[in-house]
């Protein structure tokens, strides 16, 4: 059961997060209109796509921020308890630290929950928005900055490989095709064109200058044709996908994503991983940063509360530069994905309990 304290302090847990969040959210957009006002105008942007773009942009921003925020505001409402003595007077009472944190961690919980169900569901289609407009209205050449790369390379089954380059989303047309079909290490067939161009009607592709090659035990057979349609075992999409496509997708998206794209051979399996592994890292985040927080402006300070918001900022921002140095090692080098997104909060975790040591006593 909770007591008056416990509701007292959840109340204010949860009421500062929300005022925290509805305070930095509006700087935000307003700095980012600021920023991008003029490509909007330039552009010819519709209101329509503006207002859902912003719409977007509150999740986005607020679930990029989120360690931040909830950092912050509960810093700012426990060191105003301990400024007004209130701290000192539970704990004078007969209540233990560790009793104190009790409707913290309940806070905690409620926030995690949250936080996961937005980063399942709600995230990643106001991903998809963020940086559909962003690519497609404020960043270079629009769509074309969408995919990873110009040249791409594929598995697309157990024995076969392709291979185009300067591919052209718009045009949907990619040049240099090459398709090789392999039976274990020995060259069964392979297929050039001189470019290659999807035919959205149909779902095949027609392939210009066509050549294929199949290999016999004594002698070649050669096929060549000027043009040619043909039903090839992908899909456009499969062929480039955007940059952020792993982003946008729910868990069990995620997945099946994952899985296909290793059947590939797809040299962007580190970055799809690291979306992953922080859909469940970022939420246990809270209870770490709550009780690092709670620790450090729990106890009546000298400079007053000052002193713990200038150490929770610090503190705040370190975790999340962290966060973003470790990814992009993920993403760069072979340090394990996983293990990646996890050290900020493994480092974290220890800091919590030195800190919890120190505020016993």
């Amino acid at each position: 059961m909770l007591t008056i304290i416990d509701k007292y302090i959840l109340k204010r847990y949860l009421a500062t997060f929300s005022v925290m969040m509805l305070l930095f959210i509006p700087i935000g957009i307003t700095v980012d209109v600021a920023e991008k006002i003029n490509k909007i105008l330039e552009n010819k942007v519709p209101i329509g796509k503006v207002l859902s773009y912003y719409l977007d942009f509150v999740i986005y921003f607020a679930d990029f921020l989120f360690p931040i925020f909830l950092f912050l505001s509960i810093i700012w409402f426990t060191s105003k308890l301990a400024n007004n003595t209130e701290i000192i007077a539970i704990l004078s009472s007969g209540i233990s630290f560790q009793r104190f944190l009790k409707p913290y961690i309940i806070g905690a919980i409620i926030i995690s929950l949250g936080s996961l169900l937005m980063g399942f569901f709600l995230v990643p289609k106001a991903s998809e928005g963020f940086n559909n407009f962003r690519y497609m209205y404020l960043v270079g050449n629009g769509r074309n900055e969408m995919r990873e790369t110009n040249d791409v390379y594929r598995q697309i089954s157990n024995t076969e490989f392709i291979y185009v380059s300067n591919f052209n989303q718009e045009a949907k047309t990619g040049y240099n095709f090459v398709m090789e079909k392999f039976n274990k290490e020995k060259l069964v067939h392979k297929i050039t064109a001189s470019s290659i161009q999807w035919n959205p009607k149909d779902s095949t592709y027609t392939l210009f200058n066509y050549n294929k090659r199949i290999v016999g035990e004594l002698d070649d057979k050669i096929e060549t044709n000027p043009s040619k349609n043909i039903k090839l075992k992908f899909e456009l999409d499969d062929l480039t996908p955007v940059v952020y496509i792993a982003e946008t997708l729910t868990p069990t998206e995620l997945n099946k994503f994952i899985e296909k794209e290793k059947k590939r051979g797809s040299a962007n399996i580190n970055t799809y991983l690291v979306v992953k592994y922080r859909k469940y890292s970022v939420p246990v985040s809270a209870f770490i940063l709550t009780l690092i927080a709670v620790s450090v402006s729990s106890m009546k300070r000298r400079g007053g509360m000052g002193v713990n918001l200038a150490l929770g900022i610090s503190l705040a921002f370190s975790y999340v530069f962290l966060d973003k140095i470790f990814s992009t090692l993920a993403r760069k080098s072979d340090l394990t994905p996983m293990l990646a997104v996890w050290i900020p909060n493994i480092l974290y975790g220890f800091l919590a309990i030195i800190l919890l040591r120190n505020a016993r006593r």
